[in-house]
């Protein structure tokens, strides 16, 4: 005999609301299989640079990305209104409010896991060389079949307002559910 139709509805709806919340705990998640790396990136202004270089950052995949041949990122780089150098989350980008960013003053090194907020979703974040910055993704759907976020945290290296390019280091957590960012695989 089979269970009720709606016990089976609430263990579907508790199996994905668990997936759904994993981010806070590991329990349950497969084992992370990337390995988080800090890597060194430039991205160039949104405007006043050549539309062939990178722009955008995308955490899935921990890429720089064009924004003329993609949408699907979580942060640009331009200046803001008052020509002061910034990072721009998708919601002042027309593009739906998605990622997030939070500037800290703790030191790039000493980050080892990502808060679940509080992110600013709705302005960009001014920035100089020195800022230290964690990143919300926009919503990515994993191979198990939840709907999380991605973290990441970056350093911003340089910002060379002649050549319209800011350099910074960061380090993403590209394991679903996971908000490690430590170097090495996160720990269940």
């Amino acid at each position: 005999m089979s269970p009720p139709r709606s016990s089976v509805a609430l263990a579907a709806a508790i199996a994905v609301a668990s997936l759904t919340f994993a981010c806070g705990n590991t329990t349950g998640l497969p084992a992370p299989a990337i390995t988080n790396k800090v890597d060194t990136v430039s991205l160039y202004a949104l405007r006043g640079t050549a539309i062939t270089l990178p722009s955008a950052y995308s955490l899935e995949g921990a890429l720089a990305v064009r924004t003329d041949q993609t949408t699907a990122f979580d942060f640009a780089f331009d200046f803001d209104s008052i020509g002061e150098p910034a990072l721009f989350p998708t919601q002042p980008l027309h593009l739906g409010a998605l990622s997030g960013l939070q500037r800290v003053t703790t030191p790039f090194a000493a980050i080892t896991l990502a808060p679940t907020g509080p992110y600013v979703f709705d302005k960009p974040l001014a920035l100089d060389t020195g800022t230290v910055v964690l990143v919300r993704s926009r919503p990515t759907i994993c191979v198990f079949g939840a709907t999380v976020s991605l973290y990441a945290k970056l350093h911003v290296l340089a910002v060379d307002s002649t050549a319209r390019r800011l350099d910074f280091e960061v380090l993403v957590d590209q394991n679903c559910g996971y908000r490690g960012l430590a170097p090495g695989l996160p720990k269940q």
